[in-house]
């Protein structure tokens, strides 16, 4: 709670300090929390039902708003497929994380089902990251009964996000070698790495607080040259650039939390993996894209953190519930 009432409160200073907008901010941190406190609720009551449930409900929001699914996520002009992969993501964890959880085999065989079943969804969509995403989870999933070291996978999962995100700021800032740079660059367009480029060039001019939560259109060139939703499509960036070095030490440390709660949580190690997993997948997406515009997304990533960190009340003797 720390944590995130200091991300509210560093993202008001800034707004206060440039004439910026933190509702879009304040917002993500409203459904993070509110999503933990639900997931920690509904998961100690029901560590089977809650995410299984979740899994559905993210899944037919992904197939059923159209706005969330405009076709390839490396498409331009840039939309919202990141929300959609995102969604694919988060409930492959789920379902996952439901099925590791349940002590019935026909029960985990068919949430297994579910799993790999939303593989497959994402490429219908059109959602080649979402796939992509979606199969990763799955497997790390299917891998994590045969892990003893929580910790150490862990910890691995936050390297993968912090590559994902150091290779973006890389490509922004022209550092990469010229052959890899132009293979990522083509795939990801030359728009999206023109707005990180805009948002790295505001980050390094104004390093302390930002231009101000919400002004990256305004002060984007790129932002102007196609039809664009005034984001830059990288949360590590955008936060650099309109909440300064503080804005990215901040989300860091919530990513770095959550996956310190998963360490220390009381469920199943396969269970914590899964939901980090899934976790990761998300963070790695938002680093690509806007993943973390949608408060689907963001609520969805605070349920999954709560089921996997939930402590199940159980009487001792008792079956568990389903």
């Amino acid at each position: 709670m720390i944590l995130l009432g200091a991300c509210a409160g560093w993202a008001l200073l800034t707004a206060a300090a440039h004439d910026g907008r933190p509702e879009g901010l304040l917002l993500v941190v409203l459904a993070v929390t509110a999503g933990h406190a639900v997931g920690r609720v509904s998961g100690a009551l029901l560590p089977v039902a809650a995410p299984c449930v979740g899994a559905l409900a993210a899944l037919a929001v992904a197939v059923a708003r159209p706005g969330l699914s405009p076709g390839a996520w490396y498409a331009a002009p840039l939309g919202h497929a990141g929300g959609t992969a995102a969604l694919l993501a988060l409930a492959t964890g789920a379902a996952c994380c439901a099925a590791w959880a349940t002590p019935v085999p026909a029960l985990r065989l068919g949430l297994w089902a579910l799993a790999a079943g939303i593989v497959p969804t994402g490429a219908l969509l059109g959602s080649v990251a979402g796939c992509a995403a979606s199969t990763a989870v799955l497997l790390c999933a299917l891998a994590a009964g045969s892990v003893t070291r929580r910790g150490l996978s862990l910890l691995g999962l936050a390297v993968a996000a912090a590559l994902v995100g150091g290779t973006v700021w890389a490509l922004a800032a022209g550092v990469l070698p010229d052959g890899l740079s132009d293979v990522l660059e083509g795939r990801l367009t030359a728009h999206r790495v023109g707005l990180w480029q805009d948002a790295l060039r505001m980050a390094g001019r104004n390093r302390g607080l930002g231009v101000g939560p919400d002004r990256f259109g305004e002060l984007s060139p790129a932002a102007h040259t196609v039809p664009s939703d005034d984001k830059p499509h990288s949360a590590p960036l955008q936060l650099a650039a309109e909440q300064g070095v503080v804005g990215v030490v901040l989300l860091g440390a919530a990513f770095c939390w959550v996956l310190h709660a998963l360490w220390r949580t009381p469920r199943p190690t396969p269970v914590a993996l899964t939901a980090g997993a899934a976790l990761t997948a998300l963070a790695a997406l938002a680093s690509l894209g806007n993943a973390l515009s949608f408060t689907t997304v963001t609520a969805s990533a605070g349920l999954l953190a709560g089921w996997a960190t939930a402590r199940p009340w159980a009487r001792a003797g008792a079956e568990p519930r389903l």
